[in-house]
């Protein structure tokens, strides 16, 4: 109970936490067929600052005030929209800025962006950030200015250009172009036809695969899901979700041996509730001692959770700890009067019943987690550092 009051108190410091949120970059040029360029600025921008710690707004947080605001994605912004935009959201900070592609006769099309940090709290602007080169450049361009952001925004913590750059391949930029217009599209049939191309086009890159493999869990596609999620790779933003959607598909694909492993490794770098929990469901399956354990540490990250309560219920029975078994779907029951496995198991322990061969009514009933809050962990990591 204690870990939770101290979570409640740092989940409530939490709302007050500097979050940022990343503005299209606007396009300049004349060809809005370029639109998904600064759509793709910003993407590295976010992915870059939230791998980094950083509490960030997701696009579609973004996209709902400049639809609130009447403002079209693409569109250069005043001043004084970036702050509109900034203020609806509550947002700490605004990073924005402009791209435009010029031509010449004698030269290929240059490239120039310019990007700058608004704090709303201070009122203060950064100095102008830009980058100049070819189109084909744009992920190397685009990197590197992700970092000059987060080393504006958080200079004590990040890391250097070198190690930053280095995790950081230069993806093709029609690979780039098919995984933006992915995120955009409108249909998961459009995303699966983008991300599938722009995963083709670059082996190395890996943001695409990711996307697979979330488009593969909704259409409950487990073992093609989990064919994307471990082409992930460890330096990908999205990394440590991608290992924890993979546990998900393994386990459904009744490879309970690859869900543990990768439950595991997760559990080691994120050890949210729904982790453990997750990684308690796979030692269950596995009959691994440690799934009581996991389950008491996901219990005590969240007593309200009914999940919790029944999983580590469900564990104490099959254990034939009948009392504590019972104990615990009494605190299901609590929460969720009408739940009827854990009435059923209530039932079985209350008559000193445990688990019988081929009894399918009472098998299989542990309850995974879908949710991933990893942005949330480390934000309460670096408030308890900095505290």
């Amino acid at each position: 109970m204690r870990r939770l009051l101290v979570l409640v108190v740092l989940l409530s410091g939490l709302a007050s936490a500097e979050s940022t949120v990343i503005l299209s970059f606007a396009n300049l040029s004349k060809n809005q067929n370029l639109d998904w360029v600064g759509e793709s600025i910003a993407e590295t921008i976010r992915e870059a600052m939230s791998g980094e710690g950083m509490l960030v707004l997701g696009r579609d947080e973004r996209d709902e005030a400049y639809k609130r605001l009447a403002i079209r994605r693409s569109a250069d912004l005043s001043r004084a929209s970036v702050i509109k935009i900034g203020e609806m959201l509550d947002a700490s900070r605004v990073v924005y800025g402009q791209f435009e592609l010029t031509t010449t006769n004698t030269a290929k099309p240059t490239l120039r962006i310019r990007s700058r940090v608004l704090d709303l709290k201070k009122m203060r602007q950064s100095q102008e950030f830009s980058e100049l080169g070819a189109l084909d450049d744009l992920a190397a361009l685009q990197t590197h200015l992700a970092w000059q952001a987060v080393k504006y925004a958080n200079p004590a913590a990040a890391p250097t250009e070198a190690d930053f750059l280095a995790k950081r391949p230069s993806i093709r930029v029609n690979a780039i172009e098919n995984y933006v217009r992915g995120l955009l599209a409108a249909t998961p049939e459009l995303k699966h036809r983008f991300f599938t191309q722009a995963a083709r086009l670059d082996e190395r890159f890996s943001q695409p695969c990711f996307q697979l493999g979330r488009l593969q869990m909704d259409s409950e596609s487990w073992h093609s899901a989990a064919t994307w999620l471990q082409r992930v790779s460890p330096n990908d933003p999205n990394y440590h979700e991608a290992l924890f959607d993979l546990g998900i598909s393994r386990y459904y694909s009744a490879d309970y041996k690859g869900a543990l492993e990768a439950m595991e490794r997760v559990a080691e770098a994120v050890p949210l509730n729904e982790v453990l929990n997750n990684l308690g469901v796979a030692q269950l399956r596995v009959n691994h001692p440690g799934a009581i354990q996991s389950f008491q540490k996901a219990l005590e990250g969240d007593e309200a959770d009914p999940d919790y309560q029944f999983n580590l219920g469900y564990a104490l029975w099959k254990k034939g700890d009948f009392t504590a078994a019972a104990d615990r779907f009494r605190a299901t029951l609590d929460r969720d009067s009408e739940d009827q496995d854990a009435i059923l198991l209530l039932g079985r322990c209350l008559k000193q019943s445990g688990p019988r061969a081929g009894d399918a009514r009472a098998d299989g009933l542990e309850r995974i987690k879908f949710d991933f809050e990893e942005s949330v962990y480390l934000q309460l990591k670096a408030m308890v550092e900095k505290k």
